[in-house]
């Protein structure tokens, strides 16, 4: 899926006849794909891999990105990056082809019949719709059409963000509009997404490289600022650092003390413009990470805080409670020499992985253990609720929806059997409400916030444990309307608000209709029962009564002359039946 569009012709399907020796260009790259596979995995399956390259190859023979290279340069380098993730022998193989079905003459029915119908899945999840037949729908549905493919398979998102990721790294080749175009749709759909699935690395890179598009002269700011004060910003550090590793090692516990540098953008969010404040713990993480199993990390905190004085209430434990991504490490702020304030997080090795790569560490150990489905679905909560209702959204709603169940700056909140649920700051009991489900949110009528009862209005805090109170007889109301804050819980509120508009729209003009035929005679039920009603509304462009019904309540449609329709349509079906 990528942006590029390779120039060129569409390139040959599988079936033409091509010599492998004629290839000059084959396997000069698959190598290192190939090498990065081999090196996750004690038996890898390069066979087919190796297929998979010399179809999109073939496929793609003839095609230029817009730096001259040519086009299976970028599947390639999508391919390695997932390869470096550890990513199975199928996503690799999906990888590679990504990009045939939507920009040559390779179709998806002959990539299923030479790779299978798990192949063909994950291709088809990638594949952007034709804008000439979507037009401006066509970005909001092809998103729709990813998040349900990857209902069924999660390395449909994989993909997409490994190949937004080397559009990425490739933008400089685009036109400046184009650049800034594909930055901010980054920035709004599919960084939140690699952030969702607990994908740091990737997440990382991307913030950085739309940071570079977006606000360029910032970017360069703020690194230069950076590249200046590490070199001292780690000597000054080292001290504390010291500090730690003796106190690990006076409480037995093995493991590794480190500083990482932030990303640029993570800093830019702190400090803005305001560079002359830059301290050291402002480009720097402590990390610990300990080799052994999670009672090990409590250990090691204790280390931590004894050895530099912890700040109150700044201590987050997401070993016990893990976040909504998959993520699990402890975080506590400290004060060492000097009285610097540093932020320390503490993980087991294994921990570390999933923090990096999220969801592609879990399929990792998947496609490593004995007879496991990698295909199976890691059931991500927040993505089940997404799909729960959003099958029959406009576009425009799905995208406004999407963008807000996204959004980074989230707080987490918890049901009462300890489910986590991922909000934005300043939501609402209304929101979480909607967050479970529009069946609890339609008929939700208060709340226990903490255990306490607070209306639908009240705000749910970071950490709060939420109980839902409903009744089958409640339905939304404008109140529900002002107290939401989600785009999703708006969302719904005002569809549902609008349907009993219409219904009531509905009864006010079927009673108007109902009078003015009693008043010729007429009974309405007889004429909805005989099917004359019916038949005059199908022919003023009405496929329900309800909608002809409101058009009258709306005086779209002219009552006096809607009954003499009823009068006249009534007189000849009764004629019919006469004559029969």
């Amino acid at each position: 899926m990528g942006e590029e569009r390779p120039s060129g012709r569409r390139g040959r399907t599988l079936r033409d006849p091509v010599p492998r020796a004629a290839r000059a260009d084959d396997q000069v790259d698959i190598d290192s794909v190939l090498r990065a596979h081999r090196a996750g995995y004690p038996k890898p399956k390069m066979g087919p891999v190796r297929r998979a390259y010399d179809a999109a190859e073939l496929a793609h023979r003839g095609q230029v990105r817009k730096s001259g290279e040519p086009y299976i340069i970028h599947p390639l380098a999508v391919t390695l990056i997932l390869a470096e993730l550890g990513m199975d022998t199928a996503t690799l193989q999906a990888a590679l082809l990504h990009d045939t079905v939507e920009d040559t003459s390779y179709t998806l029915p002959e990539l299923r019949a030479d790779f299978g119908d798990e192949i063909a899945v994950l291709v088809d999840g990638v594949t952007k719709l034709d804008g000439s037949k979507w037009g401006e729908r066509a970005e909001a549905e092809t998103f729709r059409k990813m998040v349900l493919a990857a209902a069924a398979d999660l390395r449909v998102l994989l993909i997409k963000l490994a190949d937004r990721l080397h559009n990425l790294r490739t933008l400089g080749f685009q036109p400046p509009h184009k650049q800034q175009r594909i930055a901010r749709q980054s920035q709004e759909l599919l960084i939140p997404f690699a952030e969702r699935l607990g994908m740091y690395e990737l997440k990382r890179e991307m913030d950085d490289l739309c940071f570079s598009v977006l606000q360029p002269d910032a970017h360069d700011a703020i690194k230069s600022a950076l590249d200046a004060r590490e070199a001292g910003g780690r000597a000054l550090l080292q001290p504390a650092v010291r500090r730690l590793r003796d106190a690990l090692k006076d409480q037995r516990v093995a493991g590794e003390v480190m500083l990482y540098r932030r990303h640029l953008w993570a800093v830019h969010l702190d400090v803005g413009d305001r560079l002359d404040t830059l301290q050291p713990a402002d480009l720097f993480r402590l990390l610990v990470l300990v080799d052994g199993e999670d009672r090990d990390c409590y250990i090691a905190l204790g280390a931590v805080h004894a050895c530099m004085n912890p700040v109150p209430g700044r201590l987050k434990d997401f070993i016990s409670l893990p976040r909504f991504n998959l993520y699990r490490a402890l975080h506590t702020r400290v004060i060492a020499d000097g009285r610097k304030v540093m932020d320390v997080i503490i993980r087991t090795r294994r921990m570390h992985r999933t923090a990096e790569r999220g969801l592609a560490a879990h399929i990792h150990e998947m496609a490593r253990g004995p007879g496991a489905d990698v295909a199976g679905r890691i059931d991500l909560e927040w993505l089940r609720r997404l799909l729960a209702w959003q099958n029959d959204a406009t576009s425009a709603d799905f995208l406004e929806s999407l963008r807000g169940d996204l959004r980074p700056d989230g707080i987490a909140a918890f049901t009462t059997e300890g489910e986590v649920i991922p909000l934005p700051p300043g939501a609402t009991s209304i929101d979480f409400a909607y967050a479970l489900g529009p069946e609890i949110g339609d008929h939700a009528i208060g709340a226990l916030i903490n255990g306490r009862l607070v209306p639908l209005h009240a705000r749910v805090d970071d950490g709060a444990v939420v109980h839902i109170l409903t009744a089958e007889t409640a339905s939304p109301s404008a109140d529900g309307l002002v107290a939401a804050t989600t785009p999703t819980a708006r969302l719904l509120i005002r569809r549902h608000l609008a349907a009993q508009r219409a219904d009531d729209a509905a009864d006010k003009g079927r009673r108007l209709v109902a009078e003015a035929v009693a008043a010729e005679g007429l009974e309405l039920l007889d004429l909805e029962c005989q099917g004359v009603s019916g038949s005059v509304a199908e022919r003023l462009g009405h496929r329900e009564l309800d909608d002809l019904y409101a058009a009258v309540a709306a005086g779209v449609v002219d009552l006096d002359t809607l009954v003499k329709s009823l009068v006249t349509e009534n007189s000849r079906s009764s004629g019919s039946e006469e004559d029969t």
